[in-house]
C-alpha cells in the first residue's frame, strides 16, 4: 500500500463517522469500522439513538489535520497500519487531540476499515523501530520477545483486574486504581455491584518500538451485574433500553456488559519493567434483566 491509499482510508473513515453521529444509525459503522472498534461504537449508537430517534443533526463534523502514517512491512493477510492525525475533538487538558487509527483488511479486494482507536498526548507516543525503506515493525501474536505476547494480553489483563495478583501491569488509573474504585463502588447502602472480566476474541495490533517493545491495541470485556435491596427497583435509563433484547424501565436486577479497548507500551522481556496502559475506550454492549 501507499501512503495515498492510507489518506483515502482515513477519508472514508471520517466521512462515515460525521454520517453516523449525524444520523445515529447504527448500520452505517460497517461500512469504515470492523472487530472491536466497530462493536464499541454500533453499541454507542444504539443508545444514543433510543434517547434521541430522529438523529443528531447539529453534531460536529469530525475534522482531522496533520496526518501521519505507520506503515508495517507484512506478507500474507489480515495486514494493517496506523495513522494518526489532529482532530477537533478536545482531550482532558483543554487542547486539540491526536487519534490513533489501526486500519485492518482482510484481502486485497476488501476495504480498509479502522478496528481500534487511541488518543494519545505527545509525551506518551513511542518511537518505532522502521528498516532502510522507513517500513514499521509488525509484532507476531507469539513469540514476541515481550514481557507478555500480544496474543496473551487481553487474559492477562483480565485476570489481574479479577485477581489482583501479579506485578505485570503498571500504577494507573485502569489498573490498581480501578480496582479499588470497583472495590468502594461493589457495596453501597441498599445495592451491590459484581465484576466479572473477560477476554475479548478481537486480534490484538501491535509495532515493535524503537527500544525492543511494543505499542499494542487489544480489548477486553467486563460484566456488572447490579442488584438493589428487596423491594426496591431501579430505573433503567434509555441509553441502556437501547442496548438491551428487551427494553424495561424498571429492574430489581441488572446485568451490563461493556467492551473496552485498550493501547498500551509493552517493554522487551530483556528489558523488564511493566505494562503501561495509555488509553482506552470504551461502550455499553449489551443489558440484561433475569
Amino acid at each position: 500500500m501507499t501512503k495515498a491509499d492510507a489518506a483515502k482510508a482515513l477519508k472514508q473513515f471520517t466521512n462515515g463517522f460525521n454520517k453516523a453521529n449525524r444520523t445515529l444509525d447504527p448500520a452505517v459503522t460497517p461500512s469504515y469500522e470492523s472487530d472491536a472498534l466497530l462493536t464499541i461504537d454500533r453499541a454507542g449508537l444504539k443508545a444514543s439513538r433510543a434517547a434521541n430517534p430522529q438523529g443528531n443533526p447539529n453534531a460536529r463534523p469530525l475534522t482531522f489535520s496533520d496526518p501521519h502514517f505507520t506503515v508495517p512491512k507484512q506478507a500474507g493477510w489480515p495486514r494493517f497500519f496506523l495513522a494518526d492525525a489532529v482532530t477537533n475533538r478536545q482531550d482532558r487538558r483543554g487542547q486539540d487531540a491526536r487519534w490513533f487509527l489501526v486500519f485492518s483488511r482482510s484481502a486485497p479486494d476488501a476495504p480498509w476499515r479502522a478496528v481500534y482507536l487511541a488518543s494519545l498526548a505527545g509525551d506518551q507516543v513511542p518511537r518505532f523501530r522502521t528498516d532502510a525503506d522507513g517500513f514499521a515493525e509488525p509484532v507476531p501474536g507469539d513469540g514476541s520477545g515481550l514481557v507478555v505476547d500480544p496474543a496473551g494480553l487481553s487474559k492477562a489483563y483480565t485476570d489481574y483486574l479479577r485477581t489482583g495478583k501479579g506485578d505485570l501491569f503498571a500504577p494507573g488509573p485502569r489498573t490498581d486504581a480501578w480496582r479499588r474504585d470497583r472495590d468502594a463502588k461493589s457495596r453501597t447502602l441498599g445495592s451491590q455491584i459484581q465484576y466479572v472480566d473477560q477476554p475479548a476474541r478481537f486480534a490484538p495490533v501491535a509495532l515493535r518500538t524503537a527500544d525492543g517493545g511494543a505499542l499494542v491495541f487489544f480489548a477486553s470485556y467486563y460484566h456488572q451485574q447490579k442488584t438493589v435491596s428487596e423491594g426496591s427497583m431501579m430505573q433503567v435509563s434509555p441509553q441502556v433500553q437501547g442496548v438491551m433484547d428487551k427494553p424495561v424501565e424498571q429492574a430489581q436486577k441488572i446485568t451490563l456488559t461493556n467492551l473496552s479497548a485498550q493501547v498500551v507500551k509493552v517493554p522487551a522481556k530483556s528489558a523488564g519493567g511493566k505494562v503501561a496502559v495509555l488509553n482506552y475506550i470504551e461502550s455499553r454492549t449489551s443489558a440484561k434483566v433475569p
